[in-house]
């Protein structure tokens, strides 16, 4: 009921943080209209002003660099709702392409707000593509915005003279400023009820994405990374909302496919909760958790698979879906690993999907194998023996010659800077990743450990892959919304290596040891993938009864997240 009311004071916001050069301001004012506009279901608007808040915020993610420390950890604050809104809204009208781009883009605001002073790259400077519409819109309204500007600054070295020292001039003036302020919001609300704008809304509706150049250019691109990759591969991004899951597919040969399924975060979060405790605790009846899972996330999608002929996911999971390993979702019949190979990404823009492996393979391999105590922060971590992570790297160095083994001690905070000497990386340690990056570590043989902080530093571009193999990878405790497991991929990209295996939950020591060593079995014979040999090694426990692993608490905890191949 306050909307004009609203939208002047925003107007009036919005110049000032021009004027001020405020740009961190200027998106969340963007963002507050786009709020306005979708509350009074003018969704082209909202849409308009929600993409210009976005752009601007990627701006700032370019010179995060160069911005004070404050400023720096300001931007992580609350901006992900915006771009999570924004990708609902496309949706919604169906535009799927614009859609996926703030799907992407929204992966890498999340890992700004656990790793914060995340700079942006060549991938992610532009940001969202305005319509032409959406920019007559906005070129309608900039010469207000500009005329704000000019008389606010008037108004503001105006204000300053003390009352009583003004002259009669100067108050006349100041009262004249505030009047034209008051036109000028008014002017606002009215350029954006114009017919020029209704025009522009309407031909925003029939407008379909295939006329765009930028958005042709885009879906050319994500196609040809796929062919590129040879793999039979497609790219999978789901979308938590409160009343639904939205589900968009691009594969090689076709635009964007976009699905929506009746589930609300409420059912989809409980079913991932419950498989997770069932799974944790031994129970048999995880699978109606997961075959739910399956009804809600691949079934929607499973003619569109066979049609691509799929036999690659590379999958961006969103939210509480990041503490589910995708291939552990089942059919009633057989595990989707058995059909598919699947590697998760951070985010498109931040991942090097044809980076080919070094053929030669040489290993770092550490394993911790007595029991550790630490404080971090105000907290105890008691970390139990690992009696299987000695015979798990020397099983590794009989399969790879090339291998330099670190035990205990031997494995400290100065061999890191050795790594960069080997295309594998393998940790056989304790490692707890946690919602928050000050409570997560890697813990190292000698009993000391070192940070997510610290790990930010790390520089190892001749590496292909990390493996940690650890009993608390990807997650501490309570279940948050998983970007601790998207900082860990980042962090390890970061670093230079292409790909990392992690694992989702604690993992039983023996049956690491049994997975790992079959993963590298696979490795060795050449010629094939990453996900290939991690899906085979997962197969071999799921099918091999003698081995007494088929429970997916053994098998299904490890995921690669990054380059695939």
């Amino acid at each position: 009921e306050n909307y004009p009311e609203a939208l002047a004071a925003y107007q009036q916001a919005l110049a000032l943080s021009r004027t001020l050069g405020t740009r961190l301001t200027e998106g969340k004012i963007l963002a507050g209209i786009g709020k306005l506009y979708d509350s009074q279901n003018q969704s082209e608007l909202a849409i308009t002003f929600f993409k210009q808040s976005v752009n601007v915020r990627e701006g700032i993610r370019k010179d995060l660099k160069v911005l004070p420390i404050e400023q720096q950890q300001s931007f992580t604050n609350t901006f992900a709702q915006d771009y999570r809104r924004l990708a609902d809204l496309l949706l919604q009208k169906d535009r799927v392409l614009e859609a996926l781009r703030v799907l992407d883009l929204l992966k890498v605001q999340e890992l700004e707000d656990y790793l914060s002073n995340l700079l942006g790259n060549y991938n992610t400077v532009d940001g969202i593509t305005e319509l032409t519409e959406e920019q007559e819109i906005l070129k309608g309204i900039q010469p207000i915005i500009d005329q704000a500007i000019a008389l606010d600054q008037e108004l503001s070295e105006l204000e300053t003279i003390v009352t009583d020292k003004r002259t009669q001039t100067q108050q006349q003036r100041i009262i004249q400023l505030r009047k034209n302020q008051a036109q000028l919001r008014k002017d606002f609300q009215d350029s954006l009820k114009s017919p020029e704008v209704k025009a522009s809304l309407a031909q925003l509706r029939e407008t379909t994405e295939a006329e765009n150049l930028d958005l042709k250019n885009y879906d050319r691109r994500l196609r040809e990374q796929l062919q590129q990759l040879e793999q039979d591969a497609v790219m999978f991004y789901p979308l938590v909302l409160d009343d639904r899951l939205e589900l968009v597919l691009v594969t090689p040969d076709a635009p964007p496919i976009h699905r929506t399924v009746k589930a609300n975060r409420k059912n989809v979060e409980r079913a991932i909760d419950n498989f997770r405790q069932t799974v944790g605790n031994g129970s048999n009846n995880y699978k109606i958790y997961v075959e739910q899972l399956y009804e809600w996330l691949i079934k929607p999608i499973e003619a569109d698979l066979a049609k691509a002929n799929a036999k690659t996911i590379i999958y961006a999971p969103d939210g509480k879906l990041r503490y589910i390993p995708l291939g552990a979702l089942y059919d009633g019949e057989q595990w989707l690993i058995e059909r598919l190979r699947v590697n998760q990404i951070t985010a498109l823009s931040l991942t090097s999907l044809d980076n080919k492996p070094t053929p030669q393979l040489d290993v770092f391999a550490a394993a911790v194998t007595k029991e550790h105590r630490i404080e971090i922060g105000d907290k105890q971590h008691e970390f139990p023996a690992l009696a299987f992570t000695k015979p798990e790297v020397e099983g590794l160095a009989e399969t790879f010659p090339n291998t330099k083994l670190f035990i205990d001690k031997q494995f400290h905070e100065d061999t890191i800077y050795q790594m960069n000497d080997y295309s594998i990386v393998h940790l056989a340690t304790h490692a707890v990743f946690e919602k928050t990056k000050q409570d997560s570590f890697i813990l190292f043989g000698d009993g000391s450990h070192v940070t997510v902080d610290e790990v930010e530093q790390w520089n190892f571009p001749n590496v292909d892959l990390v493996v940690l193999s650890a009993c608390q990878t990807g997650l501490g405790g309570e279940l948050g919304d998983g970007k601790e497991i998207l900082g860990f991929g980042y962090l390890m990209q970061n670093a230079g290596a292409d790909a990392a295996i992690a694992s989702l939950w604690s993992v039983d020591d023996k049956g690491t040891q049994v997975l790992m060593n079959k993963f590298y079995e696979v490795l060795k014979q050449g010629n094939v993938t990453k996900a290939e040999a991690l899906r085979q090694a997962q197969i071999a426990l799921i099918t091999k009864v003698e081995y007494g692993l088929e429970h997916p608490f053994y098998w299904a905890p490890f995921i690669l997240i990054g380059n695939g191949l």
